[in-house]
């Protein structure tokens, strides 16, 4: 089948309808003078010696710029004859009458059609006992210009065609065809872009969707490639009702109820980022232990242009559960935890969730209940804690109780709630940093948090934002209003940003050490948190309402919680106003051109607690740290050095959240 649109063209174009071969060469390490110094390399003699084959017949030696040597050394069809022992002259010189061919398509691979390739074979020295027996095959290359990318055109037939809801869908997939202009040509990355491009096509509306036609038009004279795909999109399909399979403790009600928050209603264009959406969500109400979305397009006895009905497979989890835990961090060494969690409380139905969380400068006991998920995607909470932290002779006692609603999804969390504070402080070695335990406060509050990250937990752009206003009035002998806000920030900058928008077009997943981006000037994180507590001087706001900061996650360099306002005898108290902001360059760590799952992390953090905004002492804290990207999350370990501080701390982290 002729692909539609496309001109005929002179005798000096060069066709090639090219296929993927496993080589695995999108990236190559230069060699140290450079990726256009020309050098010769040497087959090391170990690729062929082991003791099943015997040593080398024949050595290779080539002189090839050193962008490429790594990778025709790697995968010429010599290689693979080095350790044929029953291998003569003769067999060998046919061998090298095909290798100029076999040069030819592996640097067609990476963009050279223009090559220079010359092969000849040296015989072994008399009597070197060292050298191979059939001698040395010498190999130079002049690879030519390399051939960029210069037009990438996408054809659309079926529904997508001319449907106008479709109409988004059709230019996103053209715009990010169009990433790859002036890019150079490479053959895995021609068969990465028509794997994208497919699946942009087959995610929304779409999903038996087909590449019917692709062609990478390679013109010789101007050492351009111009790309061509063309799709068949099909009849668009629509989701029908859901079948919820190993429910049975807990029904089907709640299934169905989040799969349609999630955008899948009957009669709802099919959509794998909302089919995603809908199991996270199922996954996060706690119910299940496993749980497996997916749409099934061809349903047995019913018609091809029928709804497709939506399938979730769950594990139901325990009713009742209780996890004993052990951990440890920098800030608050060894940690001992036992939680109990019940799924339906008999008479309410909530769930119920209690931990008790043992560290050496922290103490808590909480409660957190939670009713099931309504209609709107609202759900009532209700919760209380109590808590001890220790900060050298300073001990605060808090409790805290709660009660209010939220909604949460992928890209947007919202609450309101009213809560209730009581807090006592002891210092045994300052009065000024006591207080008599009367301090209690009611407020009404309204949490806001925005996420926009590419992939998580291992964001290489985008940005979140988290907001919470609470107005309220000290209580008991004194009673006095007040206003609170939090915010904080988080933003992530590509350094590459050119190159990181090719690196999302041509990734095809992104798993730990593969993240989308394939810079290797990695990215620029900032960090930036605020707070304050306004109300009359003398009001008596509870010290767990107000801020101390410093420690793994804020201010690295000083200790948890060692930056306050400090009092005149030197000891350390909560205040009304905090800042905090931090620096982070997160770079990749690269191995013979592949990307690790490690980073390199250069950092600047700077922090401040106090009562007057006219009266502010900043501390600073810098380092260097290491970063691994886990299965479970990222794992970062840091070096500070509190420049206020005059010390070295290690800090230790693990998770992303926000």
């Amino acid at each position: 089948m002729k692909l539609p649109l496309l001109r005929r063209v002179a005798s000096t174009r060069l066709f090639c309808l090219l296929f993927l071969l496993p080589i695995g060469a999108a990236a190559q390490t230069p060699a140290t003078p450079g990726p256009d110094a020309v050098g010769t390399a040497v087959a090391p003699q170990d690729d062929a010696d082991d003791a099943a084959t015997g040593p080398a017949r024949f050595g290779i030696e080539l002189e090839a710029p050193a962008s490429i040597q790594p990778f025709l050394l790697r995968h010429v069809d010599l290689q693979r004859f080095r350790s044929l022992q029953d291998l003569d002259g003769n067999e060998l010189d046919r061998l090298l009458i095909a290798a100029p061919e076999n040069l030819r398509n592996l640097l067609g691979t990476q963009g050279h059609f223009s090559p220079v390739i010359s092969v000849s074979r040296e015989p072994a020295a008399p009597g070197d006992a060292q050298a191979p027996a059939l001698g040395t095959v010498r190999i130079r290359v002049e690879p030519g210009p390399i051939t960029s990318v210069a037009s990438s055109s996408v054809y659309f037939r079926g529904d997508i065609a001319n449907a106008e809801a479709a109409a988004a869908q059709r230019e996103t997939i053209q715009r990010r065809g169009q990433q790859a202009l002036g890019r150079s040509f490479t053959q895995s990355g021609w068969g990465q872009v028509k794997a994208d491009t497919l699946r942009q096509l087959t995610s929304e509306r779409y999903p038996r969707g087909r590449i019917v036609n692709s062609l990478s038009d390679i013109d010789t004279t101007a050492n351009a490639a111009h790309w061509h795909i063309e799709l068949d999109s099909g009849p668009s399909v629509q989701v029908g009702a859901v079948r919820v399979e190993g429910a049975e403790r807990y029904g089907t009600a709640t299934v169905e109820r989040l799969v349609g928050l999630a955008g899948l209603r009957p009669g709802a264009d099919y959509s794998l980022s909302r089919l995603q959406d809908a199991q996270q969500k199922i996954a996060d109400s706690g119910f299940y232990t496993s749980v497996f979305a997916y749409v099934e397009l061809e349903p047995e006895g019913a018609d091809r242009d029928s709804a497709a009905p939506v399938v979730v497979q769950v594990k139901e989890a325990q009713l009742q559960s209780i996890v004993l835990g052990v951990g440890g961090s920098t800030n608050n060494g060894p940690r001992l935890s036992a939680e109990h969690r019940h799924l339906r409380v008999p008479g309410i139905g909530w769930q119920a969730l209690s931990k008790l969380q043992l560290e050496r400068n922290d103490q808590q006991l909480s409660s957190d209940w939670s009713a099931p998920i309504e209609d709107d995607g609202w759900h009532w909470l209700a919760g209380g804690r109590l808590a001890r932290q220790i900060d050298d002779e300073t001990t605060l006692s808090s409790l805290r109780l709660s009660a209010g609603k939220a909604q949460a999804s992928a890209l947007l969390d919202r609450r309101y709630f009213l809560q209730f504070d009581r807090a006592r402080t002891v210092n045994t070695a300052s009065a000024q940093a006591s207080s008599d335990g009367n301090e209690a406060a009611i407020s009404a509050n309204y949490g806001w948090t925005w996420r926009r990250f590419d992939t998580l937990p291992y964001p290489n752009r985008g940005y979140g934002l988290g907001l919470t206003l609470g107005v309220g009035m000290t209580l008991g002998s004194v009673r006095r209003p007040f206003v609170s806000t939090q915010a904080r920030w988080l933003g992530y900058w590509p350094l590459d940003p050119v190159s990181e928008a090719l690196d999302e077009l041509l990734t095809t997943g992104n798993t730990p050490g593969n993240a989308a981006s394939g810079s290797r000037l990695g990215r620029l994180a900032l960090r930036l948190q605020g707070g304050a507590v306004q109300a009359n001087r003398n009001a008596p706001i509870p010290d767990s309402l107000l801020f101390l900061t410093g420690g793994d996650t804020t201010v690295r360099g000083y200790g948890l919680r060692d930056i306050g306002v400090v009092q005149t005898d030197g000891s350390v108290t909560a205040g009304r106003y905090l800042g905090v902001a931090s620096l982070e360059w997160q770079r990749p760590i690269w191995r013979n051109g592949v990307r690790t799952p490690w980073e390199s992390v250069l950092f600047v953090d700077a922090g401040t607690v106090t009562n007057q905004t006219s009266q502010v002492d900043t501390r600073v804290g810098v380092g260097a740290g290491l970063r691994y990207n886990s299965p479970v999350g990222p794992l970062q370990l840091d070096l500070a050095y509190g420049v206020d501080a005059k010390r070295f701390r290690v800090h230790l982290n693990v998770g992303f959240s926000f």
